[in-house]
């Protein structure tokens, strides 16, 4: 099964990806917060009494849902200010449903630049650090297609005027990214899992 990897910088980064219990909490709460909050601004509901104690709920069964995903799902939250910056990675499936959705996003979602990952290839990276709806948050993306699968890494920023001094970081770990596959060994139920060069 593929799997993601990434080289994110301790001293920039904390994964929510196989934090469990206590460490990281912290962190965990205060992106979970901010992308909840972006949720209800979203949909111009308004806070909801409890939504702290729903955002510590999430917080602490975030870990086992990206546990259970098994290496496609990678989470990370900016150390210094867990609620300024949040980074997903994931892979999927390139299914004919997957392409059909992608080919059928917004005319702005085509305003891409190339993107070099030296294990992935050139990619597509799309700014959106000036979104012109104001109830959407400033966010970066990157997008692989390996044939197979595709890869995309999407960080979302709380604050506008500081979305600008972060995406170096972001471009970074994207830069990281990469692939890993596990092999079966023979008949042996073990399992032989090769990095990448």
């Amino acid at each position: 099964m593929s799997r993601l990897q990434a080289d994110a910088d301790p001293a920039r980064w904390v994964p929510v990806t196989g934090s469990l219990g206590f460490k990281g909490r912290r962190h965990r709460k205060a992106a979970i917060r901010m992308l909840m909050e972006q949720a209800n601004t979203a949909l111009r509901s308004q806070p909801r009494p409890g939504s702290g104690f729903a955002a510590w709920a999430v917080s602490q069964a975030a870990p086992l849902l990206m546990r259970k995903a098994d290496g496609r799902v990678l989470v990370w939250v900016w150390k210094d200010d867990p609620e300024l910056l949040v980074a997903m990675a994931q892979i999927q499936q390139a299914t004919p449903q997957l392409r059909a959705s992608r080919a059928m996003m917004p005319m702005e979602y085509d305003d891409t630049e190339s993107f070099r990952n030296p294990y992935l290839g050139v990619g597509e990276k799309l700014a959106m650090t000036l979104p012109s709806d104001a109830k959407t948050l400033p966010f970066v993306t990157y997008t692989w297609d390996t044939g197979t699968h595709f890869v995309t890494l999407t960080a979302v920023c709380s604050d506008r005027e500081r979305v600008g001094t972060v995406v170096a970081a972001i471009d970074d770990v994207a830069r990281t990214l990469r692939i890993v596959d596990d092999l079966p060994v023979g008949s042996s139920p073990d399992v032989l899992r090769i990095e990448p060069r």
